[in-house]
């Protein structure tokens, strides 16, 4: 769960981008891995997501909360949905659960494959885990967007 620049930045000493009122979610990085990310978000598909707590305070922002809306933006940072957070859990890596990993949506098909994966593409970033890394562990549903589409810009709100 990475965020990105290029929206609107709050004056409010807030670091993550806003559309409207809302944080931005800007999953996995550019590219493919987003467009496919967001695919399944926007299909009902992916319910989940995981991110680094450390990157909450390298960033200077709070942790989502149950009952917030987040803007999903795409690559050009364009609106492509609104999702409410359902649940918010805080664990070790080594001890997130299979029914979070699954909720995901990305197809692995088990605990080890999971943890393997994303393993992988936080080393990738720089930011390496280990099984005592803490995970902020996000359960989503999509609010706007998707067959729907986001008409007009609705932010869900």
């Amino acid at each position: 769960m990475r965020r990105r620049c290029g929206v609107r930045w709050p004056s409010l000493g807030r670091m993550w981008p806003r559309i409207g009122e809302l944080r931005t979610l800007a999953l996995g990085t550019p590219g493919e891995l987003r467009t496919t990310l967001n695919t399944l978000v926007l299909a009902g598909v992916k319910t989940a997501t995981a991110g680094r707590l450390a990157e909450y305070a390298e960033e200077g922002e709070e942790l989502e909360h149950v009952g917030e809306r987040l803007a999903l933006i795409d690559d050009d940072d364009a609106l492509a949905g609104v999702v409410e957070i359902t649940g918010v859990d805080i664990v070790r890596f080594a001890d997130v659960p299979w029914e979070f990993a699954r909720a995901e949506g990305e197809g692995d098909r088990s605990i080890e494959e999971w943890r393997a994966g994303h393993a992988t593409y936080w080393a990738r970033l720089g930011t390496p885990v280990d099984d005592d890394t803490q995970i902020v562990c996000l359960r989503l549903r999509l609010v706007s967007g998707g067959e729907g589409g986001v008409a007009g810009g609705d932010l869900g709100t």
